[in-house]
């Protein structure tokens, strides 16, 4: 008979059984397609469902589980060493103590599940625990609370058949989300973030109320997270969690929390390489850290500590981005959910344990009602007596439910033998000691125990609130939020990158970079970095740019070098070329926003022998006046004039140009610099991420050009004036109020003072000058903040003032202006109320206008008489005068001076419609965030 051959093209395993001689006797051949699709399916299912991945039910993994049963085995109220946890363990999971002891030192790490006594390391420094013969763990009480119960947990069969364990813990809370879990399988993984204690709770009281909850990560070692991206913890979804750095001095930064998932080991490592490779200029590292973290960063003279921070930001582990992957095990598959569905399906077993354990009660108090009831029977009716002449057992079980055959109705169910068995069971003594009195107590207070059971199984969801209400006020004290949810504005690597690299150029061979040897055919250009982009304009009229190197080729005759800044709309080129066609010399102006990097564009005509005379480029708009020299054989009568770059418009890099003269020109050179053409720079404030910002997030400052200037106020007191550079930084947390520098403005500030407790007032006028320096205006002590600040001409503020103990509070509203006068700004200022202040809200006056200095051109005419008194509304945060976005109306309340005394009553007694005449067709602008003053009455020269 033959034998069947595998599949044609199928590898074979060849298995021979041989005999005393090794001659072979029998051949089998098995495919190794089917081997491979039975083995690796068994084995990919059994570490998804036995190693890697929890259950939803209780949140744990197998080799978990195992360890909290045993440990639960072994409580006795005591700490037990970890490595007689670990042998304990190994009676249900069938692996190495090595697994078991690093999934117990994870446990215990979290503070949860497990008290812990002894160095169990630390997950903010990376020190491991340890050995497990130093250390001891035992359950904690909120172990004991929520996770165990024997009569609603489900057994099997160890693996050796010897003992029981749990299918999965009856556990009555989120526990899966409260830990957070992460493992790799066979084709999968998972990744669940820990999330907040007190929070989980609070959101699973929110669904039981039917409402919908948000919940987001919280991480134990604290710092900043921006969970926009978070995707309910799905695959897909992203988190941005950063340090928390502490700006001590110009020269020293302090790292007083890290981000998830790192130590401060990995953070100072990823600090030092930064430095090697120059993206940061770091002097030295120290790590301070003991009971709470702190690495001390010191750094080079020169470097901005704002940009310092952006920089470790943008290239250290300061900032890391965590991809959430929520996966679970529910009836033996993987599921990929959303943290809202599990905390939903945790708070719903929740609430059948609940419904479990109190039926379970219930049928427990009337089985002891029952025999209670029985018992009394028994001996009040002395039916014992009646069994003294029984002669056999069966005779005595007839003759005890004979007698309470008359009673039997009362009973909820029948009366077995197994009932008047346990009667017979009954000891004199007891009989002789029966209190009747006692026993109708007990059985009051067992019936009443099961009214309240019936009423919490009647009323379950009231039942399962107060359960998570009672778990939140005894375990939740301690437990509050530690990582800070913020939303991130990202940082550019190229604006924070450190310039440690010099840009030369070679102009006539065409070379630029950083490692060209300094001589005399090479010039020196700027700083850069290695990051940074390239330009080079050419004699030719065709300009590349290209990404930095130590050295390369950007063509010969170059005439403009520098770096270029991708969506620098402000970088401005000036340019005078001769076309080869026609003869004439052509001026334009450009910018160059975006780019191909490494492909030439044509800044002429492209003519052939098209040529440039002239070329510069102005980081800020600025033009220029050149003097432009002709041939000395050309029949022009003037050969030398000078030409204004200002008379042009800024147009595209394709744009031809304005002819400046139709003879040939020799050469053209500088001649004065002139005053930039370009609109200024409109700029927000976006108070979450403490950054400034061009494209319309947050509070709008105005617009800024030149010598510009920000003042920004702490809540410890102070004031720093700054640049409006883009890459200033302000901390959210400490800094009270941002807005444009005027030095005419004066200063109102209600403040509390730390050592009398007492609300204060004051108001002064900016004296100092100096840049990025704080100067604290208020009281020294400690506990001194500032309340409230403003520059508006007449601030007004709103204040819950408490007259008498006895008596209520009661708002009353003040004019700043009208409580103190102008004085230095080092004075403490006047007492805001002889009342006890308890609270103060800034009132602001909503006026529609235009900031001095940025008008429209057109012409607005206010008649005098016609003026409206602006409207009043109440803030929760300090700001400044603004005005109503969309409104209409203008306030032409005259400026005071700073100086004087105003009055109240003047500032808001004329009222009357405004005019509807003017001298141009448009209406005013609103500037939805500028504070105006008045509305201009000529047009802007």
């Amino acid at each position: 008979m033959s034998k069947k051959k595998p599949p044609v093209g199928k590898p074979t395993v060849v298995s021979t059984g041989t005999n005393g001689s090794g001659t072979g006797d029998a051949v089998h051949s098995v495919a190794l397609d089917g081997l491979y699709q039975n083995w690796f399916l068994d084995y990919a299912s059994y570490v998804i469902l036995e190693r890697a991945v929890p259950r939803i039910e209780d949140g744990f993994k197998p080799v978990q589980r195992r360890i909290m049963h045993s440990l639960k085995e072994m409580d006795d109220g005591r700490f037990n060493k970890v490595a007689n946890v670990i042998g304990h363990s190994m009676q249900y999971h069938p692996h190495g103590d090595a697994a078991i002891g690093e999934a117990i030192v994870n446990l215990g790490q979290k503070d949860l599940l497990i008290e812990t006594q002894g160095n169990w390391g630390d997950v903010r420094t990376g020190d491991s625990a340890a050995a497990p013969r130093y250390i001891e763990a035992r359950l904690s009480k909120f172990a004991l609370d929520v996770v165990y119960n024997p009569q609603t947990t489900e057994w099997q069969l160890s693996y050796d058949g010897r003992k029981k364990e749990p299918v999965t813990l009856p556990v009555k809370f989120p526990l899966l989300l409260a830990q957070g879990v992460e493992g790799i399988a066979v084709g999968l993984s998972t990744k669940i973030l820990p999330h907040n204690f007190c929070e989980l709770i609070k959101a699973s009281v929110d669904i039981l109320k039917e409402k919908k909850p948000k919940i987001y990560p919280d991480f134990p070692t604290g710092g900043l997270a921006d969970f926009s991206e978070y995707n309910q913890g799905m695959r897909g979804g992203k988190i941005k969690v950063r340090a928390k750095i502490d700006i001590i001095d110009k020269k020293t930064l302090a790292i007083k929390e890290i981000p998830f998932s790192t130590t401060t080991t990995s953070l100072m490592e990823s600090i030092v390489k930064a430095s090697e490779k120059g993206q940061i200029k770091v002097k030295q590292v120290v790590d301070n850290t003991a009971k709470d973290v702190e690495i001390i960063i010191h750094l080079q003279p020169g470097q901005s500590p704002e940009i310092a921070m952006d920089a470790l930001y943008a290239f250290t582990d300061c900032e890391i981005s965590i991809s959430p992957n929520a996966c679970v095990i529910i009836e033996d598959k993987p599921h990929f959910m959303a943290v809202n569905d599990i905390l939903k399906y945790n708070t719903t077993q929740t609430v059948a344990l609940l419904k479990k354990e109190l039926e379970i009660r219930k049928a427990e108090l009337m089985e002891k009602i029952l025999f209670s009831s029985l018992e009394k029977i028994f001996i009040e009716n002395r039916i014992y007596r009646d069994i003294e002449e029984a002669k056999t057992w069966e005779e005595v079980i007839s003759r005890i439910d004979k007698g309470l055959k008359p009673h039997k109705k009362k009973f909820y169910r029948e009366i077995t033998t197994d009932d008047i068995v346990k009667l017979t069971e009954i000891r004199i003594k007891r009989i002789s000691r029966y209190d009747s009195f006692k026993a109708d107590e007990m059985l009051k207070d067992l019936e009443k125990e099961l009214k309240e059971t019936q009423h919490h199984l009647r009323h379950l969801t009231e039942y399962a609130i107060d359960y998570f209400q009672k778990l939140l006020e005894k375990y939740g004290k301690g437990r509050e939020r530690k990582t800070e949810i913020r939303s991130f504005q990202s940082v550019s690597a190229t604006e924070v990158i450190a310039s440690n690299q010099k840009l030369y150029v070679n102009r006539a061979d065409g070379f630029m970079g950083y490692g060209l040897k300094r001589d005399e055919k090479t010039e020196y250009i700027c700083d850069c970095s290695e990051l940074d982009n390239v330009i080079a304009i050419r004699k030719d009229g065709k300009v590349m740019v290209s990404k930095i190197q130590e050295k390369g080729f950007m063509g010969k005759d170059i005439m403009f070098a520098g770096v270029w800044k991708k969506g620098d709309d402000r970088m401005v080129y000036n340019v005078i070329y001769s076309d080869g066609k026609s003869g004439r010399t052509f001026a334009k102006r450009f910018n160059l926003p975006g780019v191909t990097r490494d492909k030439e564009y044509d800044l002429t005509q492209g003519h052939p022998n098209s040529k440039l005379h002239y070329v510069s480029g102005n980081p800020n708009g600025e033009a220029e006046t050149v003097e432009v020299k002709l041939s000395p054989a050309s029949t022009a009568r003037k050969k030398i004039f000078e030409y204004d770059f200002s008379e042009l418009e800024v147009k595209g890099r394709t744009s031809k140009g304005n002819t400046i003269t139709h003879y040939p020109v020799r050469k053209v050179d500088f001649l004065k610099a002139g005053a930039s053409t370009l609109s200024k720079i409109s700029l927000w404030y976006d108070a979450d991420a403490g950054r400034l910002n061009k494209d319309g997030r947050g509070k709008a400052l105005g617009k800024f050009d030149g010598d510009d200037q920000i003042i920004a106020f702490q809540r410890n007191g102070s004031y720093k004036i700054t640049n409006f550079d883009i890459a200033n930084r302000y901390d959210p947390e400490k800094t009270l109020h941002v807005e444009k520098f005027n030095p005419k403005k004066a200063v109102s500030a209600v403040y509390v003072d730390g050592e009398s407790k007492q609300y204060m007032v004051k108001r002064f006028m900016i004296e100092t000058s100096t840049m990025d320096k704080e100067f604290g205006f208020i009281s020294e002590g400690i506990g001194s903040r500032l309340v409230v600040v403003s520059t508006a001409e007449s601030p007004e503020i709103e204040m819950e003032v408490q007259k008498a103990k006895d008596k209520p509070k009661k708002m009353e509203t003040a004019s700043l202006d009208e409580l103190v006068e102008i004085k230095g700004w080092k004075a403490l200022g006047n007492r805001l109320s002889e009342y006890k202040v308890t609270k103060v809200n800034l009132v602001q006056d909503e006026e529609t206008g235009l900031e001095e200095g940025d008008e429209d051109n057109d012409v607005v005419e206010v008649a005098d008489s016609e003026k409206e008194a602006p409207q009043k509304k109440k803030l929760n945060q300090t700001t400044t005068s603004g005005s109503k976005k969309g409104s209409s109306q203008a306030s032409s309340k005259p400026r005071k001076s700073p100086s004087t005394k105003s009055s109240k009553g003047q500032s808001q007694s004329q009222k009357s419609k405004p005019s509807s005449k003017t001298s141009s067709a448009k209406k005013p602008k609103a500037n939805a965030k500028a504070a105006p003053k008045k509305v201009k009455k000529a047009k802007k020269k």
